[in-house]
């Protein structure tokens, strides 16, 4: 597969309205129009290139939408106030009442309460299974079913799912297959794998500087004109909307994303092999010991890496609890949720992201109490960061 997604990013070239390099901001709420007619041609979703209402759309918001699309290889995209505000429009706009969804066991916690707490208050059922075996995915599909969800590099059990196996499975039974993408920005295109819709959170490594909140729908025209369709889209009629300075912002880092990830891989990867070689019971997907690295490896684009998620296990909460704040007081990181920040981020998801998913459900799932994931930044000289982070665990006696 010969996708280049940042080749994508760079070949779009935007002109700002008097000559800049960034294109101008669409600051307006509303817009005018010279016709009354115009007016209700652009309600009825048919005046090419005119804007009604930020709600629906803006400038600023076509700009990033058309650029994530590019890095994704998808006919268009549409922008949203967060990752949430993306996923779950989504699955109200391909899902009714009495309708079923099957999904990965390991997802956001978020989405995992949308679908297994919220859904089934408007008639949609969600059976979770284990992604990784696509005879226990097909067991779950019933005549009911409308969508398989997954994310390509799962939160936070960093769980790879097979996406063209996926899609095949999809095609067969007719359903949708949404992917989230957010662990995985440049390093796996979802869509040149099969996938119908990927989803990110902008908030992440995209945006890159956890100074705001986003999310982004992939896909075919069809699909974003029916989210955005005033009468019956989810996106329009939900309200997620990213605003106008936000989408700016977000343009901006994008930019830089592929310097980016090559570094958070690097970094990533490093510190992976030489917990592993420590003794710790480390998941990357980088390393050999991951039971889906040559899956990663068949579906990888060239030069991004592995990414920049990792997880260790330093056998309870704890300990768990006791290297973050550690780590945290010598500057080498923050105990935050969230990731793709140029900081080093940690946290225990059994305690925070995924806290949403009942005890039992976390256990069966390997969600251990002692499991640390870790979301490794920009450090320029990662061995030096790495010597500090073991000092750190002989000092509590982890290593």
């Amino acid at each position: 597969m010969d996708f280049k997604p940042a080749n994508n990013i760079q070949d779009l070239q935007y002109f700002g309205e008097f000559g800049g390099v960034n294109p101008s901001i669409s600051d307006s709420s509303t817009y005018t129009f010279l016709s009354a007619k115009t007016m209700f041609d652009t309600f009825e979703g048919n005046a090419e290139g005119c804007y009604l209402y930020s709600r629906h759309s803006s400038p600023s918001n076509l700009y990033l939408g058309e650029a994530l699309a590019a890095m994704e290889g998808t006919e268009t995209a549409t922008v949203t106030a967060s990752g949430m505000g993306a996923i779950t429009p989504v699955l109200l706009q391909l899902c009714g009442s009495g309708e079923h969804v099957v999904s990965s066991r390991t997802i956001y916690g978020g989405t995992y309460a949308f679908l297994k707490n919220f859904a089934p208050r408007l008639g949609i059922q969600t059976s979770f299974v284990d992604i990784t075996k696509l005879d226990v995915v097909e067991a779950a599909i019933t005549p009911k079913t409308k969508v398989l969800y997954c994310e390509s590099v799962s939160n936070p059990l960093l769980e790879v799912a097979d996406i063209k196996g996926l899609a095949q499975l999809a095609k067969k039974y007719n359903l949708k297959l949404v992917v989230d993408n957010t662990f995985s920005p440049l390093s796996i295109s979802p869509a040149k794998l099969g996938a119908d819709v990927v989803i990110h959170s902008l908030t992440k490594f995209i945006n890159g500087s956890s100074d705001t909140v986003g999310g982004v729908v992939c896909g075919t025209q069809e699909l974003i004109d029916q989210l955005r369709n005033v009468n019956d889209g989810a996106a329009m009629l939900l309200g997620s909307t990213m605003d106008s300075l936000r989408s700016a912002s977000v343009l901006k880092n994008l930019r830089t994303l592929h310097i980016r990830m090559q570094q958070h891989s690097y970094n990533a990867k490093y510190l992976a092999e030489k917990f592993e070689n420590d003794g710790l019971k480390t998941v990357y997907p980088g390393l050999q010991s991951h039971p889906s690295h040559a899956l990663f490896k068949s579906m990888m684009n060239d030069k991004y890496g592995f990414g920049g998620m990792m997880t260790i296990d330093v056998g309870s909460l704890d300990k768990a609890n006791a290297l973050m704040e550690l780590m945290q007081e010598q500057n080498l990181g923050y105990l935050a949720v969230s990731l793709g920040f140029y900081k080093t981020l940690f946290s225990a998801p059994g305690s925070s992201t995924s806290s949403e998913i009942p005890e039992e459900e976390q256990q069966e799932m390997g969600l251990s109490d002692g499991l640390i994931r870790f979301s490794i930044g920009l450090d320029a000289d990662i061995e030096r960061t790495y010597n500090m982070m073991r000092t750190c665990m002989e000092k509590l006696n982890i290593l």
